[in-house]
């Protein structure tokens, strides 16, 4: 049984979050134009490249290669009311119920077990389909892809941190895998007359 492995790529930073919002349909805030196909030498070509349907994950989609296909389940949470709203504007007692009850959705969009069981079936589906999926997603996403990988309560949802495009690995061969990979810097050697 050949294995599937699964990179899960954080979009890149958009101007929402660097202004503490939640987010909305905004763009990357970076030149991903000027930047296209700029990491495509990450992954070999015969992977598959998915993205989610938002502009900043098919933006950061065109980092890795042209060829993206939108996997709706790849999708952020729906925020609802909170969509582009600024975290210290929200009511604290909605915020406080979403960030510790995850059925809860004070905002009307999706809870966090909505968003876990959608992530969930989309990752058992993969089971299925060897090879390589390079998938550009949301924070979101990632955290519950983890909770599936690791078997975590959801109460742990909140504690994984999603830096943007931050790489996860994720492999599955009967079972799924957490992959921590190393990357050693290259050492030149010390030239002795510049210490």
């Amino acid at each position: 049984m050949q294995a599937t492995r699964l990179t899960l790529i954080c979009h890149a930073i958009t101007p929402l979050q660097k202004r503490g919002r939640f987010p909305d349909d905004e763009a990357v805030a970076m030149d991903w134009q000027g930047a296209a196909l700029s990491l495509a030498h990450c992954y070999k070509a015969n992977r598959r490249l998915l993205c989610a349907p938002e502009a900043r994950t098919r933006q950061t989609a065109g980092l890795y290669g042209d060829d993206a296909i939108v996997d709706f389940a790849l999708r952020d949470g729906d925020f609802g009311e909170w969509k582009g709203q600024d975290i210290g504007q929200i009511d604290r007692g909605g915020l406080s119920t979403w960030l510790t009850d995850s059925t809860s959705a004070p905002h009307g969009g999706e809870s966090v077990d909505q968003v876990c069981g959608r992530v969930g079936r989309w990752m058992k589906s993969l089971e299925s389909q060897p090879g390589h999926v390079v998938a550009i997603t949301h924070p979101l996403v990632i955290r519950a892809a983890m909770l599936y990988v690791m078997q975590f309560p959801v109460s742990m949802f909140y504690l994984i941190d999603v830096e943007p495009l931050s790489v996860t690995e994720l492999r599955f061969n009967r079972v799924w895998r957490l992959r921590l990979e190393t990357h050693v810097a290259k050492s030149t050697p010390r030239n002795e007359s510049n210490p």
